[in-house]
């Protein structure tokens, strides 16, 4: 199945949920930026690549930023449109790698978190996306970038990691390695009048590393301001100079 078909047959549907509170994550992104002097400059515009609900793009926004929020995912955009209130984000139903489509403005920003990267298909993808981002992107604009380190394979009961739980919903995910993708499977146990019931749903990633993805981001000529993780995600920002 495909990252796409995951989403809109399993994952969009509480996807929210597993991202926890929506103003709490807003605010550390937020933070995030202001920490990295992430601010518009003469050009506003910022791309948010695969925006999901809205965290990212509003934290964008609320810093001066004209935002245009890219997701594939409908349900998403729909929560997305809602929390963007009045604020200047521009929603836009696509495929992330087409983000030169949307960079007539050369942005001053362009945000890929979340580990949204390894939904591509391949690391040539990646690459490919990365090496179009620093293209469009402005003079002194920012590549921020960040993802799980699927370099090092989880094995045994390693690989049931338990992602979230109340007292209506359990969602545990389990990975399988292979030589280039890990095989992502999320279980969700939910509560019914019926008593407890479970869906379950798997698609691939793309096994990447911090050094790679750093490779890439040099060769695409952006200098690597940052390397570190943040919040159990690996972050990188490129700066073109």
């Amino acid at each position: 199945m495909s990252a796409k078909e995951h989403y809109d047959r399993h994952l969009g549907d509480f996807y929210s949920w597993m991202a926890g509170d929506f103003e709490t994550g807003r605010k550390a992104f937020q933070a995030f930026l202001e920490q990295n002097g992430i601010f518009p400059g003469s050009n506003k515009t910022a791309i948010d690549l695969g925006a999901g609900n809205g965290i990212q793009s509003v934290s964008l926004a609320r810093l001066g930023f004209r935002v245009k929020a890219v997701d594939f995912n409908r349900q998403l955009l729909a929560e997305l449109e809602t929390n963007r209130r009045d604020l200047p984000i521009e929603i836009i139903r696509d495929d992330i790698r087409a983000v030169k489509k949307y960079a007539v403005e050369k942005p001053g920003a362009i945000v890929c978190w979340g580990d949204t990267l390894p939904h591509l298909e391949s690391l040539a993808e990646i690459e490919q996306l990365i090496s179009d981002a620093a293209d469009v992107l402005a003079e002194n604009g920012k590549l921020i970038l960040s993802f799980r380190d699927y370099s090092l394979p989880l094995t045994g009961d390693a690989r049931f990691i338990p992602v979230k739980a109340d007292e209506t919903k359990i969602l545990t995910c389990c990975l399988d390695y292979e030589n280039e993708k890990v095989r992502v499977t999320d279980i969700l146990h939910y509560k019914t009048e019926d008593g407890w019931r479970q869906k379950v749903s798997s698609y691939y990633k793309v096994r990447v590393s911090p050094a790679g993805i750093e490779a890439m981001v040099s060769e695409s000529g952006l200098k690597v301001t940052l390397r570190e993780p943040v919040s159990r995600l690996f972050t990188i920002i490129g700066e073109k100079i």
